[in-house]
């Protein structure tokens, strides 16, 4: 238990022998549940585990007989924490990559009620452009640049970090079974929060890399795949959220904003076309291609303006100001 709530930390692991044991050895004490989802290993992961389940009572193994992702491995462990009645669920992975001494920092927002979902963020740290690969840092940030706009939540950053607590409303709520179950699992979840209107937060964790972790990601195959995957999923919440549960206005903005561009396209490419057959460019025809690119380009930054005033209740630390001005 911590600070009266029930704590279940779910651990997706695959292929991890060599650093499963460091996870479990680090695990705080109040941790009421290990829950280990074995994601169909082909090394001696499940025996590892099998040993320290032995000695100790905590830890509950959850097994795949084939390989499902990590979004697959965390829904079995959200579902079992679900079904098993936890006040708190936390993702912590087998990688030893995610340091148990700042589970505290990410549980406090979540236990306090000053957020429903708390998420950990490697970028606040000055050492996290010296610490995380150069390659991963900037695909970071450029995912990250999309999924602000795919998911409205557009005060927090780092949003391939799995380091991550919710409490038991969001456990009941996010249908598990439906989330994407790849490495854009952290992308996709966070759309899904974002509709059903919970704060999230940041806190800042430290990076660890270089611990003996070897990760599957291969950051110039997935940048493309979850770049995909965000589009998906803004089309999906700009129906869900502002036109099936309740209609806002930005639908209008991003729709002129689209057909601007879409026209911006079409004038330049005439523009190009009659410059390199004539020699020669169509004056209004530039005009026009001007100005539908200045149009296309305030509709759309008004409609994502519009977006994170509509989102701006769901900042977690907004909370604890207002608390602290009582």
């Amino acid at each position: 238990m911590y600070k009266n709530k029930s704590i279940c930390v779910v651990v997706p692991a695959h292929n991890e022998s060599t650093q499963i044991g460091q996870v479990i050895e680090t695990m705080p004490e109040f941790v009421d549940r290990i829950v280990i989802v074995d994601d169909a290993s082909k090394d001696q992961t499940v025996r590892v585990v099998e040993q320290y389940q032995q000695k100790n009572k905590k830890i509950v193994l959850l097994k795949h007989p084939t390989n499902q992702g990590v979004g697959g491995a965390l829904a079995t462990g959200y579902n079992w924490a679900r079904d098993n009645d936890f006040d708190v669920a936390v993702r912590m992975d087998g990688d030893g990559q995610m340091n148990p001494g700042d589970l505290t920092v990410l549980l406090d927002p979540v236990v306090e009620n000053r957020a429903d979902y708390s998420k950990g963020n490697r970028l606040f740290t000055g050492e996290a452009y010296k610490k995380i690969p150069k390659v991963r840092y900037f695909g970071n940030a450029f995912l990250s640049l999309l999924t602000k706009i795919a998911s409205g939540y557009w005060h927090i950053a780092d949003f391939q970090s799995g380091y991550t607590a919710m409490n038991r409303n969001a456990l009941h709520t996010i249908p598990w079974d439906q989330m994407y179950k790849y490495f854009g699992q952290p992308n996709d979840l966070l759309v899904r929060l974002n509709v059903y209107n919970f704060r999230v937060t940041d806190v800042p964790v430290e990076p660890i890399y270089d611990v003996g972790e070897k990760s599957g990601m291969k950051i110039g195959r997935v940048i493309f795949t979850i770049s995909w995957l965000l589009i998906k999923l803004f089309f999906w919440r700009m129906k869900e959220k502002y036109i099936i549960r309740d209609f806002h206005p930005l639908i209008f903005f991003y729709v002129l904003g689209g057909l601007f561009g879409f026209s911006t396209i079409l004038l330049f490419v005439r523009v190009f076309y009659c410059w390199v057959m004539t020699g020669n460019i169509p004056s209004i025809n530039a005009l026009a291609a001007f100005f539908s690119f200045m149009s296309a380009s305030l509709f759309t930054l008004f409609a994502m303006w519009f977006d994170m005033e509509a989102n701006k209740d769901l900042k977690g630390y907004k909370i604890r100001a207002r608390e602290t001005e009582r």
